[in-house]
């Protein structure tokens, strides 16, 4: 019997080397606030062109490559979230894990494009390529140093629930958590097991948006 050789086709490649414009869109999409006004309720594509201050042009394209990409619904000329996208891209909820998604993309995303200067000069390329302090820097901007506190949240949410879950809390009374951040984690033990008293303890700046995130 003839051996029937699979035709060879690039798709898989072509995909790959694409994948860029469908990760940027889908971060687009959690820095416009997109899944969170999704989960007050579905809605049509002018209904949210409008509400998220997007022009018209490319509007629809935008929230139909959402669809696409498997993290909005539509149906009757409606968009709605996905379960897994209003459940953890909702910035009300605390299971949000957009802060991590926001950092890469206003932080991280930009410098992936100088990866082939970097493998060939053996360089950093963030921003210590040009001779910055990016913690001296972050530590006096409120409005990054709480993005960055929020993405700490949202990627270590699933070990502060292992924490909170595993570890055997009934034989202690007290907890501090140093380096906390935001406080993902002391919220997370404290409200899984009401006999402790505990909190968190970080640098003296990062107290108010610690305490913003407590009282939440």
């Amino acid at each position: 019997m003839a051996e029937i050789t699979k035709q060879l086709v690039p798709d898989k490649l072509l995909e790959l080397g694409l994948a860029f414009s469908a990760s940027k869109t889908f971060l687009s999409a959690v820095e416009l606030g997109v899944f969170t006004e999704l989960a007050q309720s579905s809605m049509t594509a002018a209904e949210l062109t409008e509400k998220l201050g997007l022009h018209p042009r490319s509007a629809r394209d935008f929230l139909d490559a959402l669809v696409a990409l498997n993290v909005l619904d539509r149906s009757n000329h409606r968009y709605s979230n996905t379960p897994e996208s209003d459940l953890f891209l909702d910035r009300s909820k605390p299971s949000y894990i957009g802060g991590y998604l926001e950092m890469y993309n206003t932080r991280l995303y930009r410098f992936w494009g100088s990866l082939t200067e970097g493998l060939r000069s053996g360089q950093p390329q963030n921003e210590a390529k040009n001779g910055e302090d990016f913690f001296g820097t972050l530590y006096q901007d409120p409005a990054r140093l709480k993005l960055f506190l929020e993405a700490m949240s949202g990627v270590s949410m699933g070990v502060a629930k292992a924490i909170a879950e595993k570890f055997p809390w009934e034989k202690f009374q007290t907890f501090i958590d140093i380096g906390t951040a935001q406080g993902q984690l002391p919220v997370t033990v404290a409200l899984s097991h009401d006999h402790l008293r505990g909190g968190g303890f970080d640098l003296p700046v990062v107290r108010p948006i610690y305490e913003e995130y407590v009282a939440s």
